[in-house]
């Protein structure tokens, strides 16, 4: 296991971004957080929307300066829904899913790609359950996470010997992703969902392997995910 040093997180104001902010933080690590929203704890924070590239990229940019290049991990938290049948849902709502959750993700993972590969770093990219199965009223969401899943299979075969690349597909997970929607795309309230603090842990554990020795996927869900396999 090798030190966890500085750690890019988007979306770390909340949900498992601040989960794995929080993990960084106790393991000793350095994180440095994008979102739209400012974090509760005290950390290196730029405030951007990834759903705009030069944002993501610049949010990027400044962060490293302020730890003179040195970014030693990525996780790419951050994440958008929008439920609904795809001729239901406003045609700028579809496209926002997909620009947050797989051009952002591209964007900052981009941005990143030269002080990772100048450390040996590590990016995990967070994918869902619904990027490898999928339901309907979630077009937006399964083709955004879908591309998440290919772009971070591609990503790694196009980075081998330089960069670590492990996918994370998470299942459900008690945040407030889910505040906000109709109540038919509310978990039920028996829905057995995954503690974001324990999920991090998995994270924490892909960006802790040394140069070289990399996980690859990580399916991480309750032992009664409904939505894989």
């Amino acid at each position: 296991m090798r030190t966890l040093g500085n750690i890019l997180v988007t979306g770390g104001a909340s949900g498992l971004g601040a989960a794995v902010t929080a993990a960084v933080l106790e393991r000793g690590g350095r994180p440095l957080v994008i979102d739209r929203e400012q974090p509760e704890t005290t950390v290196d924070f730029v405030r951007a929307d990834l759903a705009d590239t030069a944002a993501a990229e610049n949010a990027v940019q400044e962060l490293s300066e302020r730890v003179d290049g040195r970014i030693d991990g990525v996780f790419t938290a951050a994440g958008t829904d929008a439920c609904g049948r795809l001729d239901d849902v406003p045609a700028k709502d579809w496209e926002r899913v997909v620009q947050v959750n797989l051009l952002g993700t591209v964007a900052v993972v981009r941005a990143a790609l030269p002080a990772l590969r100048a450390h040996r770093g590590t990016v995990v990219t967070c994918a869902s359950t619904l990027g490898i199965k999928a339901v309907g009223d979630a077009t937006a969401y399964c083709a955004s996470k879908f591309g998440v899943v290919g772009f971070t299979r591609a990503l790694a075969a196009e980075t081998a010997g330089d960069v670590g690349v492990t996918l994370l597909i998470p299942g459900g997970m008690h945040t407030a992703f889910f505040d906000g929607r109709a109540e038919q795309y509310k978990p039920p309230p028996d829905a057995k969902l995954n503690q974001p603090a324990d999920v991090a842990q998995s994270v924490l554990f892909a960006l802790s392997q040394p140069p070289g020795c990399e996980v690859r996927e990580l399916v991480v869900c309750t032992s009664e995910e409904g939505s894989w396999p």
